[in-house]
């Protein structure tokens, strides 16, 4: 009698948290270093892990506590935050196609970030119908309690990190940075996503050496998705394509 081995496929969450890890690689860096700029801005711990646990919008809550700390008025705190977060508005469109019919969707949309949406977009049409809600569910879940965590780390040992590995200090401002920047490389090889990732960098940098940051930001990404939507190469000059 011969016995033939037989392996399941993997839960659909457990393959989803497995390819979520790299993620991680970005945000806890980034999480502990927003946790210790919390407290260096008059936050207790506790409620710099309430606002990553409530809020999670990564460059926002930077703004956030920077203007509250500076003794910004609510409106304004609100209405900046809000632009920041308006790029979410086209993520929607571009994950729609791929949900399947589910009442979760609608509160895992709350662990929806840039970077897990880039993941998102590229993995759920190759997944069956069956398997996305449980992948999406494991990759962001993932991705939420690692920021949430590296907060904690941050809020509350963030001193003592630096302390004992002064570099950190160096290294940590820039890891969100880089976390974007591994998201858009790619792009740079078509010339349309080429033209318009140039014109959002440009206008930013712009903005910032003339002392307006926080209007860059919405500027520049409206401007860069303005161009990527109105300007069109001819599939002739372009080897194949401008997609």
């Amino acid at each position: 009698m011969t016995l033939q081995a037989t392996s399941s496929p993997p839960r659909p969450w457990l393959t989803g948290v497995r390819e979520a890890i790299p993620l991680l690689g970005g945000y806890v860096p980034v999480a502990i270093s927003f946790g210790l700029v919390a407290i260096q801005a008059g936050f207790s711990p506790w409620e710099a892990v309430i606002i990553s646990v409530l809020f999670y919008a990564g460059a926002s809550q930077f703004l956030f506590v920077g203007m509250i700390a500076g003794g910004a008025p609510l409106w304004l705190v609100v209405v900046m935050t809000t632009l920041i977060n308006l790029r979410h508005v086209v993520y929607a469109p571009n994950l729609a196609p791929w949900l399947t019919a589910s009442r979760w969707w609608a509160w895992l949309m709350h662990t929806l970030t840039d970077q897990v949406f880039a993941l998102a977009h590229h993995r759920l049409p190759q997944l069956p119908e069956s398997a996305r809600l449980g992948w999406f569910t494991g990759a962001a879940l993932l991705a939420w309690a690692s920021w949430v965590a590296g907060t904690a780390l941050g809020a509350i040992a963030g001193d003592w990190l630096m302390a004992q590995w002064p570099l950190l200090g160096k290294i940590l401002p820039f890891a969100l940075p880089a976390l974007f920047l591994v998201l858009v490389m790619p792009r740079f090889t078509c010339r349309r996503w080429s033209l318009a990732l140039g014109i959002s960098i440009l206008l930013a940098m712009l903005c910032t050496l003339a002392g307006f940051t926080n209007l860059g930001i919405p500027l520049a990404a409206a401007c860069g998705a303005l161009c990527f939507y109105m300007v069109r190469f001819d599939a002739r000059t372009t080897g194949g394509g401008d997609e």
